[in-house]
């Protein structure tokens, strides 16, 4: 990776070039693709796609989750966002109240069964997920014109040197529907915990255990 390159905690006025980012490095996802259609081509998906990644966004904040990313020239080139696993409670309070207010408009962005299925998903990973405390990679995305540059590679191993710093953690668990991202994923040390289908997309959900 370049040396020009920079890695460093996103603040609340990076929500544009995440929201573009990722929008850009999701548009091709299988459960994307069921979610919203193809956001590359048509204007409706497009829009209903920002509108989910400025949620969530909001969420991450709100959450106290934290997100990270690779910056060259002041251009955001990938980021992640994690789940950490001993969030204060009154914050989750606090922040689940206020996170209603962005909620609420999402819910007019998307369909009935869109919401059913992102539901749904979060129901069968975080269950298939192991139950020892531990932090959750809700998603990582690079450029798609910076891909090949070693950028996820940096992501993940900065996530990696974060969890086995924190003593609260056993490990980072993630899921992802692309089959050939779980060779990738192995490289540094996760193992496939769980394989399961949702409205026939395949979900294979991974642990890295320390």
């Amino acid at each position: 990776m370049s040396a020009s390159y920079n890695v460093a905690k996103l603040t609340k006025s990076d929500k544009a070039p995440f929201v573009s980012l990722m929008s850009r490095a999701f548009a091709r996802d299988p459960l994307f693709l069921h979610l919203f259609e193809n956001s590359e081509r048509d204007r409706k998906a497009h829009s209903r796609m920002t509108a989910f990644m400025s949620f969530m966004f909001d969420k991450s904040f709100m959450l106290d989750e934290e997100m990270w990313g690779i910056f060259e020239n002041n251009v955001l080139l990938g980021a992640y966002v994690v789940e950490k696993p001993q969030t204060r409670k009154l914050r989750q309070v606090q922040g689940g109240l206020l996170l209603l207010g962005r909620l609420i408009p999402l819910l007019f962005r998307l369909s009935g069964q869109a919401l059913v299925t992102l539901n749904r998903y979060m129901r069968v990973t975080r269950s298939s997920a192991p139950p020892s405390a531990h932090h959750y990679l809700i998603m990582i995305g690079v450029d798609p014109a910076a891909q090949g540059k070693g950028i996820g590679t940096a992501l993940l191993e900065q996530l990696i040197n974060t969890v086995i710093a924190d003593a609260n953690s056993r490990g980072v668990a993630l899921d992802t529907e692309n089959k050939e991202n779980v060779n990738w994923y192995r490289q540094f040390g996760f193992q496939l915990h769980a394989e399961t289908q949702l409205n026939h997309i395949p979900v294979y959900c991974m642990f890295y255990q320390q």
